[in-house]
């Protein structure tokens, strides 16, 4: 199994809200560890999602081993798996670790803070805030002398801001334009686009098949390419499985379902069946058809966006740790790690 993207050390996952992409770069990082990487997770929202979908206890700002790959070679043999590390990022503590690397205030840092300096900082300066979400990621990514004794990690996924805001997050140079022309924090913000617009850097999009996330991802698309971002994958997340075929999806479609058929069917497996039990399963299959010929709508226009695409199907049973695993080698299968 080879990989889409095989150069990229950070995988930027963005889309809509409700698409699920924090389970998607929580998938995206068990597969990337079923490779045999050592895998750093980030999140930068605040929402602790990364603690939920490894039900684990809130992240603090420090990297918490989560999780290891899975065995990809049969019976459990083959590459050995790597490790999931998890880090919740907040600027409040990226910029006391900034001060403390690169300024030894280590003392004097945490006195801003106690005086409420920092949280003022970065309210009247959104731009700044996220230079120190950013940076922290980009120190994650590029390791050097300063982080003494900090793991070297072969990938790093960002569980990143929504579609609508991932350009301006990650476009930290054209955003400091205004605040600093100079100066430390804008050399620092220069250099990490070196790193967001290399091919070492991927920014991939997580969609469900409905009109609006799916524009809101060409619309992502576009501005990402305008701001000279790499852009990555396209993974279409909560596909409702294919469990009608065709010639039955269109007789669902247009209320012609052989209602006695069904009835017959079920009552050779055993199932008691009344006339409202059948008029509602042929309902049922109707609503899944007319959902079903929208959804395909949909996949004709991801498919024009020009970009690799993944599929992961939506899990009846809902998210737990299992189901990320499930969700993990499917991706892995597909090529995204």
């Amino acid at each position: 199994m080879s990989s889409d993207w095989p150069r990229v050390r950070l995988h930027v996952v963005t889309g809509k809200g409700g698409t699920g992409k924090t389970t998607v770069a929580a998938s995206l990082a068990l597969a990337l560890a079923s490779q045999g990487k050592n895998v750093l997770v980030c999140e930068v929202e605040g929402r602790q999602g990364l603690a939920r979908m490894f039900d684990v206890d809130p992240l603090p700002y420090a990297e918490t081993l989560i999780a290891t790959g899975l065995r990809t070679g049969p019976d459990g043999a083959g590459t050995r798996p790597g490790t999931v590390h998890a880090l919740h990022i907040d600027p409040e503590s990226a910029l006391l670790e900034y001060l403390a690397m690169y300024y030894r205030l280590g003392r004097a840092g945490k006195a801003l803070d106690r005086f409420g300096v920092i949280e003022f900082a970065t309210t009247i300066a959104p731009g700044v805030r996220d230079v120190l979400l950013t940076g922290k990621v980009f120190e994650a990514v590029q390791r050097n002398s300063r982080n003494k004794g900090a793991i070297q990690y072969d990938a790093v996924v960002l569980d990143a801001p929504p579609t609508g805001r991932i350009t301006q997050f990650l476009n930290v140079s054209d955003e400091l334009a205004g605040l600093a022309k100079v100066g430390p924090i804008k050399s620092q913000a220069d250099t990490m686009m070196t790193l967001f617009r290399s091919p070492r850097t991927a920014v991939h999009l997580v969609t469900v098949l409905e009109e609006m996330p799916v524009q809101e991802t060409a619309d992502g698309i576009e501005e990402l390419r305008a701001a000279g971002l790499p852009v990555g994958g396209v993974i279409v997340n909560l596909v409702r499985p294919r469990d009608l075929p065709d010639d039955a999806l269109a007789l669902a479609a247009a209320g012609k379902l052989d209602k006695e058929a069904v009835r017959a069917e079920l009552d050779a497996v055993g199932v008691s069946t009344t006339k409202t039990l059948v008029d509602g399963l042929a309902a049922e299959a109707r609503d899944h058809a007319e959902r079903r010929a929208l959804e395909e709508s949909q996949r004709a226009l991801v498919d024009q966006l020009g970009v690799p695409t993944y599929e992961l199907e939506r899990l009846a049973g809902g998210i737990d740790l299992g189901g990320l695993y499930d969700l993990a080698a499917t991706l892995r299968d597909q090529g995204l790690a």
